[in-house]
């Protein structure tokens, strides 16, 4: 990574704001803007078998790596902010199936690869040293862990803030009254400096919402009307077909 380390970085440094509540929408992350004329030349896909267990768990380190490399570049450079928005962009690009494995594919050339990454650059403003990281990817064949260092990276960008991240389930996309209600009550329970919210949306929660929070999302706090019409279910010995009904009823009332 001693690539990446040399690379000046020309971006002031932007501290992240105490106490700050961040609400992101996640969700339906297409394209938008000049980047769907880009085109990319035809390739064919071979799927792989399925790999080894150690063999994952290598790609995991090797992910984790690359993304605690490139927070470390940022944090110290005072651009940690800007390259989170820049993860982002990101993560908006290769969640193209296309994109992801026109980049994955190991038959096509590198610098064909190169030439898109250009075009990928060039229309999301990237800052220097995250085109420099992506660079590094492809010449170092590594651009098929991209996924997985994405998450590593919003790991270690919750880390370096005191981040908390608070994944908001909902039939429809909640107001930002209520995301902010629920961010400031999350901030109460975990003492955290910051929280950042992604949303998510799930029609069978029929009406209400969830929240995961802590580490992996292991927490949750259900207020969805799914998990009240489970429970009055059990108790009342309800089978699945007998709830399904009501599941059908209930939305087809709220239609």
């Amino acid at each position: 990574m001693a690539a990446l380390q040399q690379t000046p970085i020309t971006f002031q440094s932007r501290s992240p704001p105490s106490t700050q509540i961040i609400a992101r929408r996640t969700t339906n992350l297409s394209f938008s803007g000049g980047f769907k004329s880009l085109k990319l030349p035809k390739i064919t896909v071979k799927v792989a078998g399925r790999p080894r267990r150690h063999g994952a768990r290598m790609a995991d380190s090797a992910a984790g790596s690359y993304a605690n490399a490139l927070a470390e570049v940022a944090n110290s450079n005072g651009t940690l902010e800007a390259t989170s928005a820049d993860m982002e962009k990101v993560e908006k690009f290769f969640s193209d199936s296309e994109v992801f494995y026109f980049f994955s594919n190991p038959t096509v050339d590198i610098a064909k690869k190169r030439d898109v990454l250009d075009e990928i650059i060039s229309s999301s403003n990237l800052q220097p040293h995250t085109s420099n990281f992506l660079n590094i990817l492809v010449d170092m064949k590594r651009i098929d862990l991209i996924s997985e260092i994405l998450k590593e990276f919003e790991i270690a960008y919750n880390k370096l803030t005191d981040t908390e991240l608070v994944i908001v389930t909902s039939v429809v996309q909640l107001g930002s009254q209520h995301l902010a209600q629920i961010a400031k009550g999350v901030q109460k329970l975990t003492g955290s400096k910051n929280v950042r919210i992604k949303t998510v949306i799930d029609e069978s929660l029929v009406a209400g919402f969830t929240i995961r929070y802590g580490s992996g999302a292991s927490k949750l706090i259900d207020m969805s009307v799914k998990k009240q019409l489970e429970e009055i279910a059990a108790q009342l010995d309800l089978g699945d077909v007998q709830l399904a009904v009501i599941y059908i009823t209930l939305k087809d009332s709220r239609a």
